[in-house]
């Protein structure tokens, strides 16, 4: 396992510094190849509750007048926040502007990375996370295991930055040629429902394939070495792809998923620190509205905290628009409510679910 830095650049030499690489063998040794029910059953027994996570310090100078009038009696001195390899936490670590909001407050952060939402959920889950976020469907599958998170805000849709792909000399050429095939995607997350869709789409059922639940590293090893046939995969992996290996793309998200991130934060640490929850909204927003108008320093900065080259990260940022936080809207509650249901109708979650009920209410 390659050291990791936290925000200050200093190397964090802890054991658990890669939460996800645990909570995968976790997840593949209790799981199996069992039903996406029991995953989500075992998600609300709090599975990972042990994990430690490596910590990404404070970093930039004190600036910017607090949002609050007062102090509240009571508040965190640290939030612990999750983020992926791909998304607005990420610029929001790597700039430091929120460390630099809270530092009058006596507040710091703890930065957590994981390779999918799946994994972040069930640290959020087991109280090792306050804040993080996800695609659409792992939020959905967490709430129906009963996991104690809610939706604080959203991003912007990003379809473009979601596809079907498949090595560079296959001989599928269409969505339907994948009847029988082996296609890899991660187990409950954003690209579960596109995969569902574009079968839809394309007259085939889910049962139609062979699922090969794999996180994003996994699958790209499997994915290059000719071990499934298709991969359902999302940027900057999706770019990684296409550029390393000359991966085609079938078909991507356009028409068939939105493709948003969401924002969710512990309901309890919501309710008790809701000062917090908004000031990281206000800061994300900010960072996300500077990646949209900035894309080549943004895929600069990101080549320095993913060790991606600059040219697939640009690739990727052409792109996307998954940026920025909005508080949820009707419309995008729909939208999920729609992917919750498809996924109740597969059989797939242990019980329907209304999302409006996991949506945050700030007072």
């Amino acid at each position: 396992m390659q050291p990791k830095t936290n925000g200050q650049g200093q190397t964090d030499s802890s054991p658990v510094a890669e939460p996800e690489l645990l909570s995968r063998r976790y997840l593949f040794q209790l799981l199996g190849q069992r039903s996406l029910r029991t995953f989500a059953l075992m998600m609300s027994m709090g599975f990972g509750a042990s994990l430690g996570f490596g910590a990404g310090g404070p970093s930039g100078s004190a600036v910017a007048t607090p949002i609050f009038s007062k102090q509240r009696s009571g508040r965190v001195g640290v939030i612990r926040i999750g983020y992926q390899k791909s998304g607005t936490l990420l610029l929001l670590k790597a700039r430091g502007v929120l460390e630099r909001r809270l530092r009058p407050l006596g507040v710091s952060v703890r930065w957590s990375e994981f390779t999918a939402g799946p994994p972040l959920l069930e640290a959020l889950n087991a109280g090792s996370l306050d804040f993080g976020h996800t695609g659409d469907a792992p939020a959905i599958f967490a709430q129906a295991a009963g996991s104690p998170l809610v939706y604080v805000a959203n991003t912007r849709p990003s379809p473009q930055s979601v596809a079907l792909i498949v090595p560079g000399n296959s001989p599928l050429r269409r969505v339907s040629d994948l009847r029988g095939k082996r296609v890899a995607f991660a187990r409950g997350s954003s690209a579960h429902y596109f995969i569902v869709q574009a079968l839809v789409r394309y007259g085939l059922k889910y049962e139609d394939i062979q699922a090969a639940f794999l996180n994003p590293p996994d699958a790209r090893l499997a994915f290059e070495r000719g071990n499934v046939d298709a991969w359902a995969i999302w940027d900057p992996f999706y770019a990684a792809a296409q550029r390393g290996s000359g991966a085609r793309v079938l078909v991507d998200g356009s028409g068939l998923t939105p493709f948003r991130e969401f924002y969710l934060a512990r309901r309890d640490f919501a309710s008790r620190q809701s000062d917090l929850v908004r000031l990281a909204i206000e800061e994300t927003q900010k960072v996300g509205n500077w990646a949209i108008a900035n894309p080549r320093p943004v895929a600069e900065l990101l080549a320095v905290e993913t060790g991606v080259d600059l040219a697939t990260l640009e690739l990727a940022e052409r792109r996307r628009r998954r940026y920025g936080a909005q508080l949820i809207q009707t419309a995008v509650i729909q939208e999920q409510q729609q992917i919750a249901n498809t996924f109740s109708r597969l059989g797939l979650l242990p019980r329907s679910i209304n999302v409006r009920d996991a949506v945050w209410r700030p007072t």
